[in-house]
């Protein structure tokens, strides 16, 4: 893994992290990356989780003991329990911990911990967190600035990884909004990707959604930076809002005119992504291009350069970076492409969950295969947000020429907290869903469907990502 090199000297920050320390939700993507620093560290690690996963098994490589389901005897002799903000209260661990004295105490109360020391950039936003932290944390590679970084998906530029433990003064930060996780840190440069409606299972209304994100915007420190994107119109308020209460704010943007940051003269290249021109205060520049297709990856892009620039990576190394980056995993993903007699069909899987999401992946893959058809499989995530982003959802399948619609991920939800798959199938009518129970009817009534020079994409944030494998397999057998 990027980074994970043996420490020359302990981080000032390091005395306040005990010798054992046990993780509740340890196959959280989150909770996966803070065990494998500790564990790099030298801290013993043990954790529990529902299902073992890929991120268990980069923990048990690394020499953590991570059980499967969650009982009191677990914990053993830890000295910190950290817990996911989806665990219950009634969870045997976090249970038999505070009846011993153990502490216990968030995930993202472990990352600030973890972060004490250094500057911290931080990324936050309704939509593109991943992508943006880990464009900006190969900036931040490739400008020699040597990060600590903890991102919310695995980056395929930095060995397929989700975290890297760097020696350098700055640590990259995907600062997740859900139970207001990001209001632990303060950070020297902060970006706003957007922000929009989302996870009103905890915040109950939008109007306290955004307030959350007005109360990060005033954590960062008042020798920084806040970074908005000018192109969001909630995320813009905000943005002037700090500005007008004296904060240093700079916006970027593709279509508005006086951003600080403004990317013009867009294109397409000849790798399937855009090009712009960027500009800071109405000096050129340079172009700067990604590979990765759709105007809003350009935006994502763009946020990161401000943010990569103003932490002290120049301007040519950070576009270069841009220009090398090749996606998180899960964003945008090519699975693979089984040649059929007639043209190939091709497999993406995208990590696609809100309405905006599922419309900007679909509006990128009518930009990379132009002229194909395009066929979608979405797996809706939680109950609720299906109930409080229905309006949405309705219409943001129309760029498919087709639509599968698979059973709920239920995530941390019981199914009398909104409306399930079905209910939502029956609310979509252009284009008309198919609804579909089972991952193995899925494969095989979707690789049965789909025609030569088809595109096939697996939407959602839950285990949809498997499916895409199943459907290759199954168009094996076609060939």
């Amino acid at each position: 893994m990027i980074g994970m090199k043996p420490r020359q000297q302990p981080r000032n920050g390091h005395e306040t992290i005990p010798s054992r320390v046990h993780l509740v939700g340890a196959g959280g993507i989150h909770m996966s990356a803070i065990g494998q620093i500790l564990r790099h560290r030298g801290v013993q690690v043990t954790g529990s989780d529902l299902t073992l996963s890929e991120h268990t098994r980069r923990l048990e490589a690394l020499g953590a003991r991570v059980y499967t389901g969650h009982a009191a005897s677990q914990i053993g002799d830890a000295l910190l329990v950290v817990t996911t903000a989806a665990a219950k209260p009634d969870n045997p661990e976090l249970v038999e911990a505070r009846a011993r004295g153990v502490p216990v105490i968030l995930r993202a109360e472990m990352v600030q911990r973890l972060i004490a020391d250094r500057d911290v950039l931080a990324v936050a936003g309704t939509h593109g967190k991943t992508t943006t932290s880990s464009m900006l944390t190969l900036m931040c590679v490739r400008g020699d600035l040597d990060p600590l970084v903890l991102l919310g998906g695995d980056a395929r530029d930095l060995d397929d990884a989700n975290c890297r433990d760097g020696d350098g003064r700055v640590a990259v930060v995907e600062a997740d909004e859900y139970a207001e996780a990001f209001l632990q840190y303060d950070p020297r440069i902060a970006v706003i990707t957007n922000i929009e409606v989302d996870h009103l299972d905890y915040y109950v209304t939008a109007e306290r959604y955004r307030q959350a994100f007005e109360r990060f915007a005033v954590r960062v420190r008042k020798d920084g930076t806040l970074i908005v994107c000018a192109d969001a119109p909630w995320a813009l308020e905000l943005g002037l809002a700090r500005r007008a209460a004296g904060a240093h704010v700079e916006r970027y943007g593709l279509d508005t005119e006086d951003a600080e940051w403004r990317g013009t003269r867009v294109r397409g290249n000849d790798r399937g992504g855009l090009d712009c021109t960027v500009s800071l205060n109405g000096t050129e520049l340079g172009r700067l291009s990604v590979s990765i297709p759709g105007r809003h990856n350009l935006l994502n892009a763009l946020g990161a350069l401000a943010a990569a620039m103003r932490a002290g990576v120049d301007f040519h190394r950070a576009t270069a970076a841009a220009a090398a980056f090749t996606g998180a995993r899960r964003r945008f993903e090519v699975k693979g492409e089984v040649a059929l007699v007639g043209g190939p069909v091709t497999v993406v899987d995208d990590y696609a969950h809100h309405p905006t999401e599922v419309r900007a992946t679909v509006l990128a893959a009518r930009q990379r295969f132009a002229g194909r058809r395009l066929v979608g499989c979405f797996q809706p995530h939680t109950y609720t947000r299906t109930v409080y982003l229905l309006d949405e959802f309705k219409s943001c399948f129309e760029g498919l020429d087709a639509l599968y619609i698979l059973r709920t991920y239920a995530a941390r939800e019981d199914p009398d907290r909104g409306m399930d798959a079905l209910a939502l199938a029956s609310q979509i009518t252009k284009p008309a869903p198919v609804t579909l129970d089972s991952f193995e009817e899925a494969a095989t009534q979707v690789a049965a469907d789909l025609r030569p020079g088809d595109v096939f994409i697996t939407l959602g944030a839950g285990d949809v990502t498997d499916l895409g494998p199943m459907v290759l397999s199954a168009l094996e057998t076609r060939r």
